[in-house]
């Protein structure tokens, strides 16, 4: 029997459904008719419109797709899909972690919550993060065109967050080359008059809230209500969180598991950039595999290896031809590459 790769698995976060994402679910997951029925009956028990409905017969629209109540379980249903297609007979799953939203992904993928329940996290946080909707984000990188890591300017960049002046800003999450800030519409302002244009950049997110910042420490006590039950389990795989801390198959506390969960993880900054980078020093994997929908959070994991040197990587060039020849890099929502990793063709109808 040939020998399995191991592969660390990385799930997205918000803003990776967007208008080319729209019918994910139907091209590639229609045969888990099943699974999306269930999903489907929770959102219809809580007054939502289905996730098969918002996936292929409501078009698209920037306005009702990107909600936090939406994008959040479609996204989830994808990436969980996505995760049920690797090909187990050839691939390893060594650990799973995931970018801010995909720490709840991540908890499912990895069976510390079972599918149903994953998703009712995922549906609680949408809704509560959309009805309060406090504060906003903004994105801004600090690597070269390159890719190649000038720390120079990532200090200058948090620096600006101790500077005096109105409103409220922090790091919400360390994602690779970029820093994501979270904060209220005075501090956002002000950043943004601070920062240096740099082609589409300082930019906004649209319909994001201030996550992982102080701001949210009223859904932060909204949602511990709310979720006061989620039934947390021990991980079956090893799961690294937003500080790089590994939470294994054997020294897992639920109690713990659910006090970071909807703790330090809503009011803290997520560092995406630690977790990747204890998955690939701690657990050697072969590949990473990056799943749907989307593949905006595959450049932040390139520069995340590129500034630890890993497999050698210096440059984004040095990633591309790599990528060409053996690709580290595994994102499912690339056609050639979900090829190489899917167990099965997608069988979505018609």
């Amino acid at each position: 029997m040939t020998k399995r790769e191991r592969v660390v698995v990385v799930c997205p976060g918000r803003g990776t459904y967007n208008q080319a994402e729209w019918g994910y679910l139907h091209r590639h997951h229609a045969h888990q008719d099943e699974l999306l029925a269930r999903f489907d009956a929770y959102r219809a028990r809580h007054g939502l419109p289905s996730l098969r409905a918002l996936d292929r017969e409501i078009p698209y629209q920037m306005k009702l797709h990107s909600r936090g109540d939406h994008a959040s379980a479609l996204i989830y249903a994808c990436a969980y899909c996505d995760a049920l297609d690797i090909d187990l007979r050839r691939y390893e799953i060594v650990a799973v972690t995931g970018n801010s939203m995909g720490w709840y992904i991540a908890l499912a993928v990895a069976q510390a919550l079972s599918a149903q329940d994953g998703l009712h996290l995922v549906d609680t946080m949408g809704r509560l993060m959309q009805e309060a909707l406090i504060g906003g984000q903004l994105v801004y990188p600090w690597v070269d065109e390159d890719w190649r890591p000038q720390p120079e300017v990532r200090q200058r960049l948090l620096g600006l967050l101790h500077e005096p002046g109105e409103g409220q800003v922090y790091l919400s999450i360390d994602l690779g080359g970029m820093l994501v800030f979270g904060g209220d519409e005075a501090g956002l302002k002000r950043l943004e008059r601070a920062l240096p244009q740099r082609e589409r950049f300082p930019l906004r997110l649209y319909n994001h809230a201030a996550f992982h910042t102080p701001l949210q420490r009223p859904v932060r006590e909204r949602a511990r209500e709310a979720l006061a039950d989620l039934p947390l389990t021990a991980p079956r795989v090893p799961l690294i969180d937003g500080r790089g801390q590994v939470w294994t198959p054997y020294s897992t506390d639920p109690a713990a598991l659910w006090d970071y969960t909807l703790g330090h993880q809503l009011v803290e900054p997520y560092d995406f950039t630690r977790a990747v980078t204890v998955a690939v020093e701690e657990f050697a994997p072969d590949r990473l595999v990056v799943l749907g929908p989307g593949n905006t959070l595959t450049g932040a994991v390139a520069q995340i290896l590129i500034q630890r040197n890993w497999c050698g990587l210096q440059d984004k060039r040095g990633f591309q031809a790599r990528q060409e020849r053996d690709p580290v890099l595994l994102a499912m929502a690339w056609p050639e590459q979900r090829r190489r990793v899917a167990a099965r063709l997608d069988h979505s109808p018609g």
